[in-house]
């Protein structure tokens, strides 16, 4: 389930209304939410290789990897078409934030096709045992979203991978009645983190809040809380 983005931005609101400490408008909302989804997001894959490294455990439910890697699925999109494949055998990836396998279909089963540094591949295609074949192909990487197969694959039907998706960009939207913003649920966009990020985001928001309202009492109230959230999670 979703985190509900009319939930945080109230609790926000709340907390650095109280005393007077300041009002966040929408605008500014969206900007720190965008902003904090995201670091939240890039942090499971940092987290997920320290924790990978240590013991686990036998409960589920506890175990610090299978609660990474249940906020990642989340992201997880697989046998996702490429958009275009030229005759020169090279391919558009779909829009991501990581890729993952890249395989193709070789009469009826799928064979996965290898990622490749460019400087290697000179090397390997002049070598009689390593030459990339059609039940061993490798691909390299030319941009962010396009690569080239060898040996040269054209059909893009053939061709599948699977990535993670980045997160959709959140907007808390409105419309003013009285000169005040009333929420929008219909053009509104939810947070698509995990709904155990709840209490996260609203801190994280409370924080960038503070450092733009010059609140060092509401930065550090929310600095608090996370530092306290932190130790918790990882005693």
């Amino acid at each position: 389930m979703a985190v509900n983005i009319d939930t945080v931005y109230q609790r926000v609101l709340a907390i650095a209304n109280k005393e007077q400490r300041g009002y966040i408008t929408p605008q500014e909302f969206n900007l720190y939410a965008n902003q904090v989804q995201m670091a939240i997001f890039e942090q499971y894959f940092y987290d997920r290789n320290q924790f990978g490294r240590l013991p686990g455990n036998d409960t589920t439910y506890s175990d610090m990897v299978d609660l990474l890697e249940e906020k990642i699925d989340i992201f997880e999109k697989f046998r996702q078409n490429i958009t275009s494949l030229s005759a020169a055998g090279v391919g558009t990836f779909p829009t991501h934030y990581r890729m993952g396998e890249v395989y193709y279909n070789q009469n009826g089963g799928w064979v996965e096709i290898e990622k490749i540094d460019q400087n290697q591949i000179h090397h390997i295609q002049n070598s009689p045992l390593t030459a990339p074949t059609l039940t061993r192909p490798c691909y390299v990487q030319l941009t962010e979203l396009t690569f080239q197969t060898y040996p040269t694959i054209v059909v893009t039907a053939d061709i599948k991978c699977n990535y993670i998706a980045r997160p959709t960009t959140v907007e808390w939207a409105y419309t003013t009645v009285l000169d005040e913003p009333l929420y929008n649920a219909n053009n509104s966009t939810s947070f698509q983190l995990h709904e155990s990020e709840e209490t996260d985001l609203v801190i994280k928001i409370l924080e960038l809040a503070g450092v733009e309202i010059k609140d060092p009492q509401l930065y550090q109230v929310a600095a608090t809380e996370e530092a306290q959230k932190t130790q918790q999670e990882k005693q």
